[in-house]
């Protein structure tokens, strides 16, 4: 059985055992949500390697990081690097987005490197098979789609982006109405050409119940992918953003009744004060279904420092509902990452995801605020860099007041306020 088909029997499954001791919450608040459908568990039925995750309402808000080769850059080496500096920060997943190189021989040693769970798009393989035999993108037929997600599942990786509200309807409402940017994402504008090419449906809309039977037989979670999702700020919560959400809408509950846990990917350029409605209406119209949302990004204007933007999104984002953030790095829009911007990337997104927390009410997220307040007043240094989100680079740029008998750092010195303040009560103690 499924997670989501056991916790309907009332039974409590080991992964959730494991998914209840990690996030403080006891089992039977885990199984009710994975019942409901509000909470998923991404461990695929092979992947045992890895501890399970819950993701969803209730809990710890999540944070991904992206890994993957292009054609202009494929370095293996380098890639499972970033999954060990993004794990040591704080990513409790990675996906392997991989368009470069032998994609299907990268999984396989994304999955054995990486100890949480992996989610891939696989139609990124699909197409890139269809290069290597020297034909083109759109001459692909449902089978060899349908074929590289079974792969996907047999290998072991927990959750798959599938852009299924990507279909004929939806890409219509996006042309009658008009964008400045188009469609940005490159699983959606891979299948809106392949619709147009062949003048059919969305293969994994047409044959949803196909992408059912294989995602049930590895319990494989489906992140119902955003192929039509915002890339600039204008292009906003238009009708072919709503219209797909709509159809993800309906496509989750026929999941949930074949016994398939579902999420929601949700928009990436949004402005700030658009962001808790986008989150809202996802809630509403996919019965509360976790939402995986990129940033998202209240600016367009912030190359080299959209790690920033994602964080100030993301905040929001979390504390309106959103239950897992995909990171972005400085290098966004720019580049492949290099180590260093999947560090940047991850820790923004920890940021973030700590001020949702706070947010949402999660049990221990203010505690730690104080924790770390209590230290700053006592001039606890080691207390300081443990309780910070980022305690090696807090370490490292730690500098104590010679001046001020290391009660205080170089910024203030003698005029550390909250020595003046201890001082002044000393001196008026009676």
């Amino acid at each position: 059985m499924t997670q989501l088909e056991t916790a309907r029997s009332g039974k409590i499954s080991e992964e959730m055992e494991l998914c209840a001791a990690r996030e403080g919450r006891d089992p039977a608040f885990i199984r009710k949500g994975v019942e409901e459908g509000t909470i998923v568990v991404l461990r695929n039925a092979v992947h045992k390697s890895i501890t399970p995750l819950a993701v969803g309402k209730g809990l710890r808000t999540k944070i991904n990081a992206n890994i993957g080769t292009s054609k202009d850059r494929v370095d293996v080496a380098l890639e499972l690097e970033k999954i060990r500096i993004a794990e040591a920060a704080g990513a409790d997943t990675v996906m392997d987005l991989s368009t470069g190189g032998d994609v299907a021989a990268i999984r396989k040693a994304v999955l054995r490197a990486s100890s949480v769970p992996v989610g891939t798009v696989p139609i990124y393989q699909a197409a890139t098979r269809m290069l290597e035999k020297k034909k083109a993108i759109v001459e692909m037929a449902p089978s060899d789609l349908f074929d590289v997600i079974e792969e996907n599942g047999r290998d072991g990786v927990d959750f798959i982006t599938v852009h299924c509200g990507v279909t004929r309807g939806s890409v219509g409402r996006i042309e009658a109405q008009g964008r400045v940017l188009g469609i940005v994402s490159r699983g959606g504008s891979i299948l809106a050409r392949w619709m147009d090419y062949n003048e059919m449906e969305n293969p994994l809309y047409e044959h949803f119940d196909k992408l059912l039977e294989i995602a049930r037989e590895y319990d494989m979670v489906l992140s119902l992918g955003d192929g039509l999702r915002p890339g600039c700020l204008s292009d906003a919560t238009d009708r072919g953003q709503v219209e797909e959400l709509i159809i993800l809408g309906e496509l989750t509950r026929r999941a949930r009744d074949a016994g398939v846990q579902v999420m929601i990917e949700g928009p990436g350029h949004v402005p700030i004060g658009d962001i808790t409605s986008n989150i809202l209406l996802e809630k509403n119209l996919c019965n509360g279904a976790p939402f995986y949302v990129l940033g998202p990004l209240p600016t367009d204007i912030a190359p080299g420092y959209d790690h920033i933007t994602s964080a100030i999104g993301g905040a929001i984002a979390g504390s309106a509902g959103a239950d897992f953030l995909c990171y972005v790095t400085p290098s966004e829009h720019l580049r492949l990452p290099g180590l260093e911007d999947v560090r940047d990337g991850v820790i923004a997104s920890k940021i973030a995801a700590h001020i949702a927390d706070i947010a949402k009410g999660f049990p221990g997220a203010l505690e730690r605020d104080l924790r770390m307040a209590k230290a700053r007043k006592s001039f606890d240094w080691d207390g300081q860099v443990t309780e910070s989100l980022d305690p090696e680079k807090t370490a490292r740029l730690l500098e104590k007041s010679e001046s001020a008998q290391e009660e205080g750092c170089t910024m203030c010195g003698e005029f550390c306020a909250i020595k003046l303040g201890k001082k002044e009560r000393k001196d008026h103690r009676p």
